[in-house]
């Protein structure tokens, strides 16, 4: 029984063929822009980010929040090692928090006393598709002025007091690959409702060319354009997120009855 097989029951070979026909095969084609504006309004943000993978999603919304070197970062102890790298790469300090056997989530009830005159945010990583209890961060959020940094890479769809996970963070992550709901193969997305962060983001991914300049560049960022091709297999994709959503939903049930 494999983990996962993608579903592409949708337009994805009539985007990809257009791609083709057109000769947009790179990031500089419209399928982009439309991916991160459909993907937004989905989440319900304002900017969306596309890029090559959650890694990349995650790396860039590091760099673009411009923490300090050697700040502190509270996340959870079970997670994928991007969350980690992706602090330790930009001089941070991952401080981890242990995980609930319920959920497999960062327990909420440890976070507070971690906290130190260092620590500058919260890294929330959603797992497996439930949704950490984000009522409690937002309040340490709010208590001690941290930013809070939203992996929602597995939480496609999924909500959380009747709002969509994503949309919580000051700046939120999806992934593509090819496990979850929505795939390009592989890809990622950064959400935000701040428009300087959303332009880092932009900045961040494509080595921060300067748009006055190009090939001129004041800061150190790097390649993690996603491709035309990619994005149209997203659109096609989120096209048909709530089909697959009740698929997915229908083979959890199966397991837990049987």
């Amino acid at each position: 029984i494999p983990v996962n097989e993608p579903l592409f029951d949708g337009n994805e070979e009539k985007y990809l063929c257009e791609c083709i026909d057109t000769g947009w095969i790179s990031s500089e084609g419209p399928f982009v822009r439309r991916f991160e504006e459909n993907m937004a309004s989905y989440v319900g943000r304002k900017f969306g980010i596309a890029v090559s993978s959650g890694t990349a999603a995650l790396e860039a919304a590091i760099v673009a929040l411009g923490l300090e070197k050697g700040s502190e970062v509270i996340l959870p102890t079970f997670t994928i090692i991007s969350c980690a790298q992706a602090l330790t790469k930009a001089g941070l300090v991952p401080v981890v928090v242990d995980s609930k056997l319920d959920t497999w989530n960062m327990d909420v009830e440890q976070i507070e006393e971690k906290i130190t005159s260092r620590t500058r945010a919260i890294m929330v990583v959603h797992i497996y598709g439930l949704p950490v209890e984000m009522n409690k961060i937002l309040e340490l959020s709010q208590k001690y002025g941290l930013k809070i940094i939203e992996d929602a890479a597995e939480m496609h769809g999924q909500t959380y007091n009747g709002k969509m996970c994503g949309s919580f963070g000051d700046i939120s992550i999806f992934s593509f690959y090819p496990n979850k709901h929505v795939t390009c193969g592989e890809g990622g997305m950064i959400l935000t409702d701040d428009e300087v962060l959303a332009e880092r983001c932009r900045g961040a991914r494509n080595l921060f060319f300067k748009p006055e300049r190009r090939y001129v560049h004041d800061e150190i960022g790097s390649n993690f354009r996603m491709t035309n091709m990619q994005a149209a297999l997203g659109v096609a994709q989120l096209e048909s997120i709530e089909k697959h959503l009740e698929r997915k939903r229908y083979i959890g049930s199966y397991y837990q009855n049987a």
